[in-house]
């Protein structure tokens, strides 16, 4: 009689092992959900980091030369409704001859998770430094353009847009 209570309860022990590995479609879809949603809650990073890393990337563009206010145009609503496509024109008031013209635009988010938004490269060719875009933003933040020049100057400007629903998953 022992054995026969042993042998039910290890084939009862058997079913809820299965059913346990067993797992529905429904059930498995719910758990990949739950997972995607984790993974778009954040970076976990401060909003501090994601400035350092702006300017830090602004450092590695100029090589480390201070860039002069000025010259640079950046044309942005004041508050973008939708983070997720805000119109962006930059143009840079600088001679387009052969031997100084504006060579490259940069253009970093200093809220952003990841703070590079654009580079734009031109050639005196291009006859006008001037570029525009459509660009995505996550909260309320400092857009900065940083032109260079073929003589090796650096030009900038910045300009606060205001977010009311964030586009990098905010």
């Amino acid at each position: 009689m022992f054995r026969a209570q042993r042998d039910a309860q290890s084939r009862q022990d058997l079913v809820e092992d299965q059913s346990m590995r067993q797992l529905s479609r429904r059930a498995a879809l719910a758990l990949g959900a739950a997972g995607a949603a984790l993974g778009f809650v954040g970076s976990g990073r401060p909003a501090s980091a994601a400035a350092k890393e702006a300017a830090d990337q602004i450092a590695q563009f100029t090589g480390g030369k201070a860039a002069e206010k000025g010259k640079v145009s950046i044309e942005l609503p004041e508050i973008a409704e939708n983070g997720n496509t805000v119109p962006l024109s930059v143009t840079v008031e600088a001679p387009m001859a052969n031997d100084n013209y504006v060579s490259d635009i940069l253009v970093v988010a200093d809220g952003n998770p990841n703070p590079g938004v654009a580079t734009f490269h031109f050639s005196p060719m291009s006859g006008k430094a001037a570029a525009s875009t459509r660009i995505r933003l996550a909260a309320t933040q400092n857009i900065i353009a940083v032109a260079k020049t073929s003589k090796g100057e650096f030009f900038t400007n910045q300009k606060l847009v205001k977010v009311t629903i964030g586009g990098c998953g905010g």
